[in-house]
């Protein structure tokens, strides 16, 4: 029986500042001691999620490591995008940055169309490309982590939860689905948007699933900041981050709270556990890079929010690699403003 740390991961979406995640999970590919048993995912998180699941099968941590850089490789600038679907996917994506320009706001908004207007064949290159990386068959079929997929139902406005054993490349192409740049991926019937929405990431059923207690969270979104936002786009980015932030800090309260019951022992339930929470991430080294660019596909800045990733994590292992299993390493009270 393998003797390394069992851990769970959650990993936050946040278009191409995902390639932070996979900067991260690099570094803890680079551990033998340490083992990843269950990861949550939405958005770019379900396409890391997913891809490194993959690889991980196919190739041990070699395998996802090399993945991971194919996947990310392959959706930038400089990637195997053919040229028209490259030409499809920088017309979207220039749409939509002009949304987070101060000077461009109010014209952009007034030209600005529904995607089942501007891409009423639902074209996705991004789909091919998960499509062409995953072996979906296999991975539903395969070991290794648990996977939690998550996306909003569009008419309910609840979040749902794939699991491993369903996934299909639509599931995943739902967690990152953005309804300003693509139409609702449908799955039996039902609509489905951006998982950040709902769960970015959710933790619920990592705590759930009972075989680690240690769940890291890779944080993207900036959960606080100093100062108050004053430019158009300053507060368009602030906006973006409370509101891909407000789920996961609602599942944070939620888990804190039933931790203090388990701990008076007002709470003595045999299917609750104490949770052990750390975070990779949080540490100010995202807070300068705008919402905008996180639809920036550039191979330069891909690469740079990997290195940061992967530095943020290496330091991470070396100050708190002992903690996993003993105690949390985030006080979750002072996150969510319980106290200070």
């Amino acid at each position: 029986m393998s003797s390394a740390k069992r851990i769970n991961l959650a990993l936050q979406g946040g278009g191409s500042h995902g390639a932070y995640s996979w900067g991260a999970l690099e570094a803890l590919l680079e551990r033998e001691d340490l083992d990843v048993v269950a990861i949550s995912g939405a958005s770019a998180g379900a396409m890391n999620a997913v891809v490194f699941a993959s690889g991980l099968l196919e190739g041990g941590r070699e395998g996802a490591r090399r993945k991971l850089q194919d996947f990310w490789l392959s959706v930038s600038a400089e990637g195997a995008l053919p040229s028209a679907e490259r030409g499809v996917f920088d017309l979207w994506l220039n749409a939509w940055t002009t949304m987070f320009s101060p000077q461009r706001w109010f014209d952009a908004a007034s030209q600005f169309a529904s995607p089942y207007a501007f891409n009423p064949l639902d074209v996705n290159p991004l789909r091919d490309h998960l499509d062409g990386l995953v072996d979906f068959a296999k991975l539903r079929a395969g070991a290794g982590p648990r996977l939690f997929v998550a996306a909003t139902n569009v008419q309910t406005g609840r979040g749902e939860v794939f699991r491993r054993e369903a996934l299909t490349c639509d599931h995943v192409m739902a967690s990152a689905c953005l309804p300003q740049l693509f139409q609702a991926v449908e799955i039996a019937g039902v609509a489905y948007w951006d998982g950040g929405y709902s769960g970015n990431p959710p933790l619920w059923p990592l705590f759930a699933d009972g075989e680690s207690q240690d769940t890291i969270v890779v944080e993207i979104d900036p959960i606080a900041r100093k100062g108050t936002p004053r430019s158009a786009e300053q507060i368009a980015d602030r906006v973006n981050e409370i509101t891909f932030n407000a789920s996961l800090l609602a599942e944070l309260r939620a888990a804190e709270f039933v931790d203090r019951l388990l701990e008076s022992g007002a709470l003595k339930d045999s299917q609750h556990r104490r949770q052990r929470l750390h975070r990779i991430g949080g540490d100010g080294k995202l807070d300068s890079f705008s919402a905008a660019s996180k639809l920036d596909v550039t191979w330069t800045l891909l690469t740079t929010l990997r290195d940061l990733g992967r530095a943020a994590a290496r330091r991470w292992l070396e100050a708190n690699f002992d903690a996993i299993g003993q105690r949390s390493t985030i006080d979750v009270g002072a996150v969510i403003g319980r106290r200070s």
